[in-house]
């Protein structure tokens, strides 16, 4: 007879092992709920065959984890502790470890570079691959990959390899020979180059090519104006006016003044769309013309507050009765030069008595074609743009409401317009422009 206990022989030495077996089948880890169910189901007296299908499991895993039962008991259905690969610890030298350190707590590193320094660091402890993993967030793999790096090439092995990417569609020669037919050519019949002319006459396509045009900023459909003063005092009037800005004289306030004539007061047709969640505000285009205004303003260089005024029309009568509300603002202990324009109402007869009147104004005229050097003009654009374009207006009155309005508000939080070009750089700037043009 076999000295070899039988199953039932081995359950019934004690019922404490029958118990702990029901409480690994009603337990939450299902592995060993369907091992200790197994191990019941054959105490019944049940066939291999049939606890498998019971279990839906196969007739294998039934003899295996009774045979399991039999070497060791309730213990034998655990599962076995897996050692895995060993895991090789890592040398961090001195300076490397001050190095790393830096880098695991620093906010300016790329976030890829950081995980990296803290997984060598952690690895460094004698923390498994698995541990550090899970405390970063990153894989098993990943983890090693890294390891193996920091081995073979130590901190630089950290940074990300160079990558060629994909090679070059086109070669040097090609991009540069289409720089210089955007540049030194026209297409047959047009006045311009486009992405797909281009494409048609280089054969190179029309991403590539608004790419380049893109990254040295040729921007061929685009067409910008300029227009060269003829004044024959220009040079003179540039240095007087800049020196104002860049040097103003003690004692004496300057002021840009100018008009903006024609200030329509448009009433739109229809009533306005209002902006949405994906759509811009809308107007018609359909509008009725109430009238205009010209616009008067003196613009404080100093300080930027700005001096208004709305005429219904702009003669030199009107130009005076500004400049007595201007020589109001102005306190009588201070000079006043004043930036104009060459319009011929600045030169009115009547202006010049009224000048010979009031010795402590000084005007200093812009060359012709050069308003831009006036920097009133910067602040009708503000008010154009932010006040009169896009209102709607039902009459002139309305409209001058709407300008004084801009103009108080305006004045309560104004800066100044910082001047920084020198008379030298405008003449090189100018001379540069010259040249461009006599190329051709």
């Amino acid at each position: 007879m076999s000295n070899k206990k039988t199953l039932k022989e081995y359950f019934k030495e004690t019922k404490t092992i029958q118990y702990e077996l029901k409480l690994l089948a009603s337990g939450n880890n299902k592995r060993l709920a369907v091992r200790a169910q197994i191990i019941l189901l054959s105490l019944d007296g049940l066939l291999d065959s049939a606890i498998a299908k019971k279990l839906g499991i196969s007739r294998q895993v039934v003899v295996k984890w009774r045979g399991r039962y039999l070497q060791g008991g309730v213990t034998g259905l655990l599962d076995k502790q897996r050692s895995g690969r060993k895991t090789e610890l890592i040398e961090i030298l001195p300076d490397e470890l001050d190095v790393l350190k830096q880098w695991a707590v620093s906010r300016s590193l790329p976030n890829t570079l950081v995980k990296r320094a803290k997984a060598i660091l952690l690895s460094a402890e004698g923390k498994m691959d698995r541990e550090v993993a899970e405390t970063l967030s990153l894989s098993v793999s990943c983890i090693s990959k890294w390891k193996k790096r920091f081995r073979e090439n130590r901190i630089e092995g950290l940074s990300d390899s160079y990558r060629t990417g994909r090679p070059r569609t086109y070669s040097e020669e090609q991009i540069a020979e289409l720089l210089k037919k955007t540049l030194d050519s026209k297409p047959k019949g047009e006045t311009h180059w486009s992405t797909r002319s281009m494409e048609k006459e280089t054969g190179i396509s029309k991403s590539t090519i608004n790419r380049v045009w893109n990254t040295f900023s040729l921007k061929p459909h685009r067409q910008d104006k300029f227009k060269l003063s003829n004044d024959p005092f220009f040079v003179d009037k540039v240095i007087d006016v800049v020196a104002l800005y860049l040097s103003p004289p003690e004692n004496a306030v300057v002021l840009c003044v100018d008009e903006k004539s024609q200030c329509q007061a448009l009433e739109r047709t229809q009533p306005q769309l209002p902006m949405g969640f994906g759509y811009s505000e809308s107007v018609t285009d359909n509008y009725y013309r109430h009238g205009t205004t010209t616009l008067f303003a003196a613009l404080d260089v100093a300080t930027g507050t700005v001096e208004t005024s709305c005429k219904s029309s702009h003669t030199h009568k009107d130009f005076i009765k500004f400049l007595n509300q201007v020589k109001k603002s102005v306190p009588k202990e201070l000079d006043a030069h004043i930036i104009l324009d060459n319009y011929c109402t600045h030169k009115h007869p009547k202006v010049k008595e009224w000048l010979l009147r009031n010795p402590r104004f000084h005007f200093h005229f812009t060359p012709t074609y050069s308003s831009w050097l006036n920097q009133v003009e910067r602040w009708f654009a503000i008010i154009t743009d932010k006040a009169i374009r896009r209102g709607s207006f039902r009459s002139v009155k309305e409209l001058v409401e709407k300008i004084e309005e801009f103009k108080e508000k305006y004045n309560e939080d104004c800066n100044p317009f910082i001047w920084t070009a020198t008379a030298e750089e405008i003449f090189e700037k100018l001379e540069r422009l010259c040249d461009r043009i006599n190329d051709y």
